[in-house]
């Protein structure tokens, strides 16, 4: 794709409102390399690598995280002149920072959901200006991604959990609410079926979840997480997702820059 990319205007408003937006083809051009880069972090998990089993469900849901410096595909799709282009328009930022990337695997027949979360609380960055983009390699029709549209601008986040075992990160009642059953509860629910290289932005801050995968076929998916230039470091009541052991960053820093550099 062009660096000169240019969203329109209903799409950057659309990012604002809702906090998620679909974007056509923005790593069209990259799906054989990311294909790639998935099955290579498959063989080879890093420690942060998990199968996400829970008893009564069957199928393989495998995620990991923070691999992209450990392999060339990952970065290729970091440093893609859309990447940064991109990101610095819907944040309507100077800068655009690297967080950490994501790949999510689900199996055909897979039964597990991703449950409703938000990303911000379990981090220890904050900011108005953040996004992800979300790319499946497969055809995504029924393990869809889903998002409440507008989550991002609630008054308080959503209390972060541990995926399989549902176990609170840090439970605080005056802090976080309690995580919702959106369809319940009649909430404005988006999702979209996807194409290989479409990918869907959404803010930190969004609130979403994903479907099972009833489907015959698999559902790869890399994201990729940035920041812009309001994000600051911020000190958690327990230990982070991705927890970066180490860092020695305080408080209203913003984030060491060799750890996780700027791409803009």
């Amino acid at each position: 794709m062009s660096q000169n990319i240019q969203l329109n205007a209903a799409t950057i408003e659309a990012f604002k409102r809702d906090g998620a937006v679909l974007i056509k083809g923005l790593y069209k051009d990259q799906v054989e390399t990311l294909k790639a880069g998935i099955e290579r972090n498959m063989q080879a998990p890093g420690p942060f690598a998990s199968n996400n089993y829970k008893e009564g469900h069957r199928g393989l849901f495998f995620d990991d995280y923070c691999n992209w410096d450990r392999f060339e595909e990952f970065q290729q799709v970091v440093h893609a002149p859309q990447t940064a282009n991109v990101a610095a328009q819907l944040m309507d930022s100077e800068r655009v920072q690297m967080f950490h990337d994501h790949v999510l695997v689900k199996e055909p027949g897979t039964t597990l959901p991703t449950p409703w979360h938000q990303d911000s609380p379990y981090y220890f960055v904050e900011g108005q200006q953040t996004v992800s983009f979300w790319c499946p390699v497969d055809p995504v029709d029924t393990a869809t991604l889903r998002f409440v549209a507008g989550s991002h601008l609630w008054e308080k986040p959503v209390l972060p959990t541990r995926w399989a075992s549902e176990e609170d990160f840090y439970a605080d009642e005056d802090i976080y609410r309690p995580v919702p059953d959106p369809d319940a509860e009649g909430m404005p629910v988006l999702e979209w079926t996807m194409e290989p290289g479409d990918a869907v932005a959404f803010d930190y801050r969004t609130l979403h979840g994903a479907r099972a995968n009833d489907s015959d076929q698999r559902r790869r998916a890399f994201s990729v997480r940035l920041l812009g230039d309001d994000a600051r470091y911020v000190t958690r009541a327990g230990r982070t997702s991705p927890p970066y052991p180490g860092h020695n960053m305080v408080e209203g820093q913003v984030l060491r820059e060799d750890w996780f550099p700027f791409i803009k």
